[in-house]
């Protein structure tokens, strides 16, 4: 006869697995007599787990639901099948779902046997995704991280930045954070000595180093506005104004649908806001006009610098 641990974890098992079951027939599968099957039982209840009963000569039991949710029993086929799912939805559109999917499967990619990952990563390869989320993320790399982070571990990783330089970082990891379908690290870097954010999707080769470190104070109430803060610094929007000596008619038919137009004289005053500096630029050369820049004092800069490199041209 299997120990009590042993046999306690098979009699979870078959109940998970059926809505009812007769009470003869679960105590001939566990090999135990009825008496022995109300015991187990019993220290299943104890264990928080809601098993009820119906008494009788046709009685069995049942679980039931619970108040809480407590730890499950899962085969093998179960288990790579909730990895594979855990992996689909940290990466799908439904808000609310991945931050929860991604902390569920670090703790089960954490325990899951070594024969279960190689099917895991089998079925993940031979599988297309239909992605909704900005920028493919590895859900190896959020399951390396997210455990990082738990554990206060520091990671080493390289990382790819917008223009397309790679370095090698070492950092401090802080939290997780999914933000306008994409997912970001927030971490301390140890390199250049201040916080920062990392965008997943450019990070690549996530390696604990087995060093543990004490927390350090992040500069923000929590680490989702630490990151909108940082964003908000990247695509700052600037204010332009510019004094355009163009009668104002002319200067609207040109460019009037991308910004406002107001007499000023035989000048006009142009505003217009934008993310980049770029447009404002162009748009003020398809003027076909001598202009003053009022605001801001990078828009004049970048006209001259404009200016310099049409002339070498």
């Amino acid at each position: 006869m299997a120990n009590t641990s042993t046999r306690t974890l098979r009699l979870l098992s078959l109940l998970q697995s059926h809505r009812y079951w007769p009470g003869a027939e679960l105590a001939e599968r566990l090999g135990v007599s009825p008496r022995t099957l109300r015991r187990d039982v019993d220290r299943l209840r104890e264990l928080g787990y809601p098993v009820e009963a119906q008494r009788g000569v046709d009685g069995g039991y049942q679980l039931a639901a619970g108040a809480a949710l407590p730890p499950l029993v899962v085969d093998d086929d179960e288990a790579v099948a909730l990895v594979v799912g855990l992996q689909t939805a940290a990466q799908g559109p439904v808000d609310g779902i991945a931050e929860s999917s991604v902390r569920v499967l670090a703790k089960v990619v954490q325990v899951l046997p070594r024969r279960l990952r190689h099917r895991v990563d089998a079925l993940r390869a031979m599988t297309v995704p239909a992605s909704w989320r900005g920028g493919g993320v590895d859900p190896g790399v959020l399951t390396t991280v997210a455990l990082a982070c738990r554990d206060a571990e520091r990671v080493r990783f390289t990382y790819t930045a917008a223009n397309g330089t790679r370095t090698d970082r070492h950092a401090e990891p802080h939290r997780l954070v999914s933000l306008g379908n994409r997912w970001y690290l927030v971490a301390y870097d140890l390199v250049r000595h201040d916080w920062r954010s990392f965008r997943v999707d450019r990070l690549t080769s996530p390696a604990v180093t087995g060093e543990r470190f004490r927390p350090r104070e992040l500069p923000a109430a929590d680490a989702a506005e630490f990151v909108r803060r940082n964003l908000d610094n990247l695509y700052r929007a600037y204010d332009v104004e510019v004094l355009v000596h163009a009668p104002a008619a002319t200067v609207r038919e040109r460019i009037g649908r991308w910004c406002t137009v107001e007499e000023a004289g035989e000048s006009c005053r142009v505003r217009m806001t934008a993310e980049s500096l770029d447009w404002p630029t162009m748009a003020l050369g398809v003027v076909g006009a001598d202009f003053e820049v009022v605001s801001p004092p990078e828009l004049a800069e970048q006209v001259r610098d404009w200016g310099a490199r049409f002339s070498r041209a």
